[in-house]
């Protein structure tokens, strides 16, 4: 329990840091949106075309590990999308908790957690992950989140707005560019890697204290739905390492370690990217907001009952 404490401590820190900054008056009220703007448009394009342009294919290219965490997360943020959707919700607000109920925090808390507790052996697993959370589960998210906003009855126009939308987001541009420079074997001078290496640093712990500047900010009573956000931390919490379990051990037969592994990433809390986009977009931030810190919170308890189980 100690060792899933100090990993998630310095995430409760920046957000108190942002809070605290928000509540003194250091920092504006529109410093949530300008901060969230900086991360969306330059940060996490920094931090993703830095992640697929060094990835090492050969290394990472485990089907049975890749197909079991994918596919949990795939089946909860598919099924969330569903009963969300149905209440009826507006579709981008149902792929918001989509991803608030699949997007593992892989970055900020699973590399440390699985460094901690699993070992080096766990690192290059642990990146896999994080290119399917951030890069595959996100992308979709932004896909549906853009298809709903666009008013558009006419298909042939509504895909052509949507197809222009995601062309200029860098979210999206960003990875498929350092793919491309991954698969032509291109190197990445050193000093665009040190700067893309300063930029993508801020990608987190920026997003960690906008949200506790969103935290901070006065907002109407009953603004969160906590029937909602504990069914979504339920789903992040429990429901997707248990179907990642299932797969790993029923499906693929994977190996203690891989198995061990893509369960743990699974349990982790919701990482910010649910966040970022529910700030930029204006969807469900109230909901998006409860989700990541309940969800940090209770996986403190979480997480060290299936380290407690595994030993």
């Amino acid at each position: 329990m100690f060792s899933t404490l100090a990993v998630v401590l310095p995430i409760f820190a920046l957000i108190f840091t942002g809070w605290f900054a928000r509540r003194i008056g250091i920092l504006g009220p529109h410093a949530t949106t300008e901060l969230n703007r900086f991360v969306v448009y330059l940060a996490l394009p920094a931090l993703l075309f830095d992640i697929i342009a060094h990835a090492r294919w050969s290394e990472i290219w485990q089907p049975g590990f890749v197909a079991s965490f994918g596919l949990g997360a795939g089946l909860v943020f598919t099924l969330t999308i569903l009963l969300r959707w149905r209440r009826p919700l507006h579709l981008a607000d149902a792929a918001i908790d989509g991803l608030n109920a699949g997007y593992a925090n892989t970055g900020f808390v699973g590399f440390p957690l699985v460094l901690a507790t699993l070992g080096a052996q766990g690192m290059t697993l642990t990146l896999i992950a994080t290119i399917i959370t951030v890069c595959i589960v996100f992308a979709i998210a932004i896909v549906l989140i853009e298809t709903g906003l666009q008013s558009e009855k006419r298909r042939d126009h509504l895909v052509l707005k949507v197809s222009l939308s995601l062309l200029r987001n860098p979210l999206l541009v960003a990875p498929v560019l350092g793919a491309v420079i991954s698969l032509a074997g291109l190197p990445v001078p050193a000093p665009v890697e040190s700067f893309l290496k300063l930029l993508g640093g801020a990608a987190s712990p920026c997003a960690l204290v906008a949200l506790g500047l969103f935290l901070a900010a006065e907002r109407k009573p009953g603004g969160r739905k906590i029937g909602t956000i504990t069914l979504l931390v339920g789903f992040k919490l429990v429901l997707q390492p248990v179907a990642t379990w299932a797969l790993a051990t029923f499906v693929f037969g994977l190996s203690p370690l891989l198995t061990h592994t893509a369960v743990l990433l699974a349990a982790l809390p919701t990482g910010t990217g649910p966040f970022m986009l529910a700030e930029l977009y204006e969807r469900e931030a109230d909901t998006t907001s409860g989700v990541i810190l309940a969800s940090t919170v209770v996986s403190i308890l979480t997480l060290s009952a299936y380290l407690a189980s595994i030993r």
